[in-house]
């Protein structure tokens, strides 16, 4: 923002020598005019505050936690499997009813200024039902739950948001094979599977700006998964790209609307061997609503609904998230 400029008054008053007058003010005087000193300097207008959000549900925020805070999230899902993207973008039967229940309980630390650090730790029980062909023993149905893979990510704001520009914020995180994926049971009909197999190790960038009266943000990261040995064999999984857009906007009282549109894109490996597994993508969706309770803990609802994908899954999940913050 440009400052206006300080206006300066001069009045020297040194005596050089006994019976010399004082130097004139530089400023000229009305005759028969009282001097008077100018007023203070404009002040520039402040930018308007940001108001106080919970923020969206899968897209990551770019503004840390204040050092020295603490807050914890948890947040509940329950996906319902519709069907499946192929490989040529087109929805294909599931061959059952799947469903999965998901429970994340997030734990946030600003550990300095500008940097936090926070940990994801995943439940997954997983359900399926009226599947075809059946299992080894005649199994049509099956249900599981276990631990998923647990996120260790680290936030540092590099660039703080003025009237101009957004808020940016480089982030690094890890993902944990912590959940099963290798000595699966045929008879549990593949539920029993939670977790991806390899160590994830993504960089990237979380953007963050108010445009009155929205609340924008976006992320931009680049994943590298390692390879894994599972039931089948080897496997070399591809690098990932995640793009994700949210826009906020508060509403009458503590009600905030939320909008989120959210995605990832495999490639090739950047490093090591040629990857063997097929490309994959995923574009969703999800609108929510969210209630600031009070200044210390508030909650969002919304539903996520999978739009375009290959290879994957498609699927139904409405998504309940709270947060309280120390």
């Amino acid at each position: 923002m440009k400052m206006p400029k300080t206006c300066c008054l001069f009045l020297a008053m040194a005596l050089v020598c006994q019976g010399l007058a004082a130097v004139p003010a530089v400023q000229a005087q009305v005759p028969g005019a009282p001097f008077e000193l100018p007023g203070p300097p404009e002040k520039p207008a402040e930018q308007e505050e940001c108001p106080s959000t919970f923020g969206p549900i899968i897209t990551d925020t770019a503004i840390p936690i204040d050092k020295g805070r603490f807050a914890i999230q948890p947040t509940f899902g329950l996906g319902f499997v519709t069907n499946r993207f192929t490989q040529s973008w087109r929805r294909a039967s599931t061959g059952g009813d799947f469903r999965s229940f998901s429970m994340e309980w997030k734990f946030t630390y600003g550990l300095w200024n500008n940097l936090e650090v926070f940990v994801v730790v995943p439940y997954i029980y997983n359900w399926a039902s009226s599947v075809r062909p059946p299992g080894p023993n005649g199994e049509t149905s099956a249900n599981y739950g276990n631990l998923g893979d647990i996120n260790l990510t680290w936030k540092y704001r590099l660039v703080e948001e003025t009237e101009k520009r957004p808020t940016v914020t480089a982030l690094f995180a890890t993902d944990f094979p912590s959940g099963k994926f290798k000595s699966l049971n045929p008879n549990r009909l593949g539920v029993d599977v939670t977790g991806g197999g390899a160590y994830v190790f993504t960089a990237g960038l979380n953007l963050q700006k108010y445009l009155k009266p929205f609340i924008l943000y976006g992320n931009l990261w680049y994943s590298m998964q390692t390879a894994f040995t599972d039931d089948a064999g080897r496997n070399y999984p591809r690098d990932f790209v995640t793009v994700n857009l949210a826009a906020e906007y508060p509403l009458k009282g503590k009600w905030v609307a939320l909008l989120e549109v959210t995605s990832f894109w495999d490639a090739g490996r950047l490093m090591g061997h040629k990857a063997n597994t097929p490309p994959g993508a995923l574009l969703s969706i999800l609108p929510g609503i969210e209630y600031m309770a009070t200044e210390k803990f508030s909650l969002a609802f919304g539903v996520n609904v999978d739009l375009l994908g290959k290879n994957s899954d498609a699927v139904v999940t409405p998504l309940l998230s709270m947060v309280y913050a120390f």
